[in-house]
């Protein structure tokens, strides 16, 4: 029998059931819903999923008599295939105002779907459920953020090399590739999985035309994580028009296939850039994309680096999600300062992260973030971070701190 990982999100879940009408929770194909959402079964709940072709058939011919719901919990799964349960959804819970009356999951922000026309808003609570962090896998809690707020980082963290970090970066997060142990049978599953995406998943949100270049699309934009894009270029090389690409990138980021990091701009220095970031939600399907072998990437700067930071984005994210009290964003300026991500708390401290492939580090990789705690955090509590592949947590200045990247999932 396949081992079932711990959710993060199962507390978040559980919680919400308790004090929201409905709860839904999203997320890419494959990242665990239907295994999460299955946990909250009981003996007055209901369980339906809308892959099951009957049940979708009934759900469209009587969306009303199919959310009828007098008692318990009723999961719907992959309910952006029916969003015109969506309406009666609210009217029901609108009559009724018990906590935990439905709990759906979708592949898609649901909300956003163009034929979704009722807002669940006050009704709801959102939760996202990211493919397996490195944390859930070990079976760790996450606490990273707890941590370095506190500047209470163990002084030494053994086991994790660059080349153990690279590995769990190519197998990457959703639970089939995780438990599958051969590299080529990993690449097989994404290869699988995107074709699946593009003939199955999109056409429930989106028309898609051109399959095919669609299917180049992600590949870009696979190489693209971890940088601003250069939409004027993409659109060029795949001789589609702005409008277009900008609205298949809109439809994978609504699958949780690629998402943005936005800019810190809160400050009145005049140049900084207000441009987002694009990363891949998943290394394995990311480094499976651009077809890059392990070896290769280990002796590639350009690619460890990219690879690196992709993947802490993935880490640092899923342990955002879990408290509203944090906000992660990036930062960079006219003057070519950049800094990979900045997250703050709900008391206005912040951390500043740069990420680095490498085993070593040295006082010039905390130049920008010694410049933004001078020049933009003053009046903040503020400690910069260098992530990197060596096992030493290292103070370079006060506030100034070099740490093991394993340190993301060790407690």
């Amino acid at each position: 029998m396949d081992k079932e990982y711990p959710r993060w999100q199962t507390q978040s879940v559980k919680k919400a059931l308790q004090t929201r009408r409905v709860v839904i929770i999203a997320g890419s194909r494959q990242s665990g819903k239907t295994t999460l959402s299955r946990r909250f079964l009981d003996g007055n709940s209901v369980y339906r999923t809308l892959d099951d072709t009957t049940l979708l058939a009934a759900a469209l011919s009587d969306p009303r008599g199919f959310v009828k719901n007098p008692s318990g919990t009723m999961i719907i799964d992959e309910i952006q295939k029916a969003p015109l349960l969506i309406s009666e959804i609210k009217q029901a819970v609108d009559r009724d105002k018990r906590p935990g009356q439905y709990l759906l999951t979708g592949s898609a922000n649901i909300q956003s779907l163009p034929n979704v026309s009722e807002s669940l808003a006050g009704r709801v609570k959102n939760i996202h459920l990211r493919p397996f962090t490195v944390g859930e896998i070990f079976e760790k809690q996450p606490v990273f953020l707890r941590r370095a707020f506190s500047g209470d980082f163990s002084a030494q963290i053994k086991g994790f090399d660059k080349e153990a970090i690279f590995e769990m970066a190519f197998r990457g997060g959703y639970p089939e590739p995780v438990r599958l142990t051969t590299a080529p049978d990993r690449r097989e599953w994404y290869r699988d999985y995107v074709d699946s995406l593009i003939t199955r998943d999109l056409k429930d949100i989106t028309n898609i035309r051109r399959q095919a270049s669609l299917k180049d699309l992600i590949a870009i934009l696979a190489a693209w994580s971890g940088k601003f894009m250069d939409i004027a270029g993409i659109c060029s090389s795949l001789a589609i028009s702005r409008i277009t690409i900008e609205s298949y990138i809109n439809a994978l980021m609504s699958l949780s296939i690629f998402e943005k990091a936005a800019p810190w701009i809160r400050s009145g220095y005049d140049r900084i850039g207000r441009r987002a970031k694009l990363y891949a939600a998943d290394t394995g399907l990311m480094t499976s994309l651009l077809g890059w072998d392990l070896a290769e990437v280990l002796l590639n700067a350009d690619r460890a680096g990219k690879l690196m930071e992709t993947f802490v984005f993935q880490e640092l994210s899923a342990q955002i999600d879990l408290e509203s009290r944090y906000s992660l964003s990036q930062y960079r300026d006219r003057e070519n300062r950049e800094i990979d991500f900045i997250i703050e708390n709900e008391y206005g401290s912040m951390l500043g992260i740069e990420v680095k492939a490498g085993h070593h580090v040295s006082r010039k990789d905390f130049a920008h973030l010694e410049w933004f705690k001078a020049n933009l955090a003053r009046e903040k509590r503020f400690t910069g971070i260098v992530l990197y592949s060596g096992e030493n947590t290292l103070s370079f200045d006060a506030g100034m701190l070099a740490v093991p990247l394993a340190a993301l999932w060790t407690e």
